[in-house]
């Protein structure tokens, strides 16, 4: 598909920079079959979904993958950014650098404060590959706990460059970019649908019996990459790595078998459940990689419904709700957001959408 056919005009006003506080206070829109729009607050999610429906969150946690430095190559000197994305190994990353072009394969990278005075203190690692689009491969002198230890003491949350662009991260984003469920390190972007989720939301979920399921997908960065290719076919994705363990699985399974929902929170959460997902929509224990890309036309094996925030012209993000709910019906959902003043991206607002077939 052309991939300006999933474009639209988006004013800057309506792009958030701080979440809503509680953050269930965000604005929710649910569309409905017959066109009309329910406009709610996320704490009203109770009032969309039934007993016996299973919410399914990704409990990623995100990391300060944000690394600042110096490119060492001899006596030569220069300022480096790498955007660690998936980690490859215990002392290895694939990352974004910047500036890509500038980097070759030997050279030393060394971050951190002290970086710039001394090596003391400071985080270092040898770029093994280069790829396209400024990605490398990292080997870090230090592995497993300690390396996690240094690139927390040394990296920043890497908040999304729609926000970065226009204000630094500063100590509040450290908990608000950040679930209340995160448990598995290994993101570097939030899978930000489920930041509005509070601990009396889900008190009142249980109460009326909708169940719910955690699975791991680590966002990496190129969740924020463009799509800079005219057709769909083109797009190249970039490799996530994500777990559905064997007890979700069979929780998952039940709730479907009963006639219940299956409600993915967020797109990373769909992905994840639709990589692992047999042909006939049942789940065992899964773990690996993948590289889904959800266009109209996918034919969708297990979700149901998506709760999400709203997403950038002509991202894969876009495409993956227009392939969910109807292309026509998203351009629709996303203009009556724009013109009733709902917050975009991921500190803006949700909508609740519903498998149109």
């Amino acid at each position: 598909m052309r991939v300006d056919q999933f474009d639209f005009d988006l004013p800057e006003e309506r792009i958030a920079l701080r979440p809503a506080n509680p953050r269930d206070t965000a604005r929710l829109l649910v569309p409905q079959a017959d066109g009309r729009f329910i406009d709610a607050e996320v704490k009203d999610l109770t009032d969309f979904v039934s007993p016996g429906d299973i919410l399914v969150f990704n409990d990623t946690k995100v990391i300060p993958a944000q690394l600042e430095g110096m490119r060492v190559r001899g006596d030569n000197e220069a300022s480096v950014s790498v955007t660690l994305h998936m980690r490859t190994a215990l002392d290895c990353w694939k990352a974004f650098a910047r500036p890509g072009k500038r980097i070759k394969v030997g050279d030393r990278l060394v971050f951190g404060p002290a970086a710039e005075t001394c090596l003391l203190g400071s985080l270092s690692a040898l770029v093994e590959e280069k790829g396209d689009g400024g990605e490398v491969t990292l080997r870090f002198e230090l592995s497993g706990a300690a390396l996690d230890e240094a690139i927390a003491a040394v990296g920043h949350i890497p908040l999304p460059p729609y926000i970065a662009s226009k204000r630094p991260e500063d100590s509040r984003d450290r908990s608000d970019y950040q679930t209340i469920y995160a448990r598995e390190e290994g993101a570097v972007a939030a899978p930000t649908a489920g930041l509005h989720f509070t601990p009396d939301l889900f008190d009142r979920l249980d109460a009326m019996g909708v169940e719910r399921a955690f699975v791991t997908l680590h966002v990496g960065a190129g969740t924020f990459l463009p799509v800079k290719a005219d057709d769909t076919d083109d797009h190249v994705m970039h490799f996530e790595i994500g777990t559905i363990n064997a007890a979700a699985a069979e929780r998952i399974n039940a709730v479907r078998a009963r006639g219940g929902k299956v409600i993915s929170v967020g797109t990373t959460s769909l992905r994840l459940l639709e990589s692992a997902a047999a042909p006939d929509g049942t789940l065992k224990a899964w773990s690996g990689a993948t590289d889904i890309f959800i266009t109209p036309g996918y034919k969708f094996r297990i979700v149901d419904r998506l709760f999400t925030n709203f997403h950038l012209p002509r991202s894969t993000l876009f495409m993956l709700v227009s392939a969910l709910a109807g292309l026509d019906e998203m351009r629709a959902t996303y203009e009556h957001a724009i013109n009733t003043g709902y917050r975009f991206y991921s500190y803006g607002d949700a909508s609740l959408l519903t498998r149109k077939d």
